[in-house]
């Protein structure tokens, strides 16, 4: 399974939000948000503090999807 954070854009968006204001909001790093950019992993720590900033529970902004490898080895089974 990988990570997604499109929910978080979406969010980020109906709040008028940019990620820059996020950074600032939750004090995260800007590091961090360019991770969840490229849908990479970060700290549990770094989402509490944007569920914190936004006031939301963290199924609002992530979403576990399939790898596009184990979506390939699932449809030759």
């Amino acid at each position: 399974m990988a990570v997604c954070y499109n929910k978080l854009w979406k969010l980020l968006i109906d709040k008028k939000m940019t990620k820059t204001q996020l950074c600032k909001k939750a004090r995260v790093s800007t590091n961090a948000i360019a991770k969840m950019g490229r849908d990479e992993d970060v700290r549990v720590e770094v989402l509490v503090k944007i569920c914190e900033a936004l006031g939301c529970n963290i199924e609002d902004i992530i979403e576990l999807v399939p790898n596009p490898e184990e979506q390939e080895v699932n449809t030759h089974d």
